[in-house]
């Protein structure tokens, strides 16, 4: 099942051109990196998909919804099918790791308290933090707060994970745990689009490669 279509897209921010004639397609179980220097356009592509970042001209299609007439009503709901993993973690420091997730779950329109409470434990085992329900983030390490991270991504069972920089915080060994735990997702039948310059990943856990560089997007080998 295609999930993306962009074809000859162009993509600005402000008056200025970050990437130009686009075209790719993705579909439904791919793991697909995004690989290019910093600055080269990968951010500002995955900030398209869930519309913080309008598509300037051309086609451009993600779940069924059209990127160049999409409505600010209907945002919200295409972000309801995206589970998005940052580079820093953006956990809540206020609250406990379970809180984090019920607020999550609260805005998304979930009511049952048990529900909820059962489908947290559910989805922090999944990711091997079963434990950490009642820690605070500034009790867990790097690695383990990019797990929450990665449960609060999976948590409305999402379409697809869009994963910018999601090791690019951490110690190298801490980093491929990491990897380890998004590779087993996506093996699963998770489709994940992640942004790296990191070439060990795509070497140690194979998927589809796209390059970005000046301006413009290719396979690579």
């Amino acid at each position: 099942m295609e999930l993306i279509r962009y074809k000859n897209v162009e993509i600005r921010q402000d008056t200025q051109i970050v990437l130009s004639d686009v075209n790719l397609t993705v579909q439904s179980g791919e793991l697909v990196y995004l690989l290019g220097r910093v600055g080269s356009g990968k951010s500002t592509f995955m900030k398209t998909l869930y519309a913080e970042v309008p598509v300037h001209s051309g086609e451009a299609t993600f779940l069924d919804y059209d990127l160049t007439a999409i409505r600010r009503r209907q945002i919200p709901y295409l972000r309801r099918k995206i589970g998005i993993v940052f580079q820093d973690f953006q956990l809540l420091n206020d609250r406990s790791v379970e809180d984090n997730l019920l607020f999550v779950l609260r805005a998304t329109g979930w009511k049952d308290k048990k529900v909820m409470h059962n489908h947290i434990q559910d989805v922090l085992g999944q990711v091997g933090m079963s434990d950490k329900a009642y820690k605070m983030p500034y009790h867990l390490s790097g690695g383990e707060q990019q797990r929450i991270a990665i449960a609060r991504a999976l948590l409305n069972t999402p379409d697809i994970i869009l994963a910018d920089e999601p090791t690019g915080n951490l110690d190298q060994d801490t980093a491929q745990d990491i990897m380890t735990l998004l590779n087993s997702i996506s093996k699963a039948g998770m489709t994940i689009i992640m942004s790296t310059h990191n070439r060990l990943w795509p070497e140690l856990f194979p998927g589809r490669k796209l390059l970005f560089a000046d301006g413009k997007v290719s396979e690579s080998e």
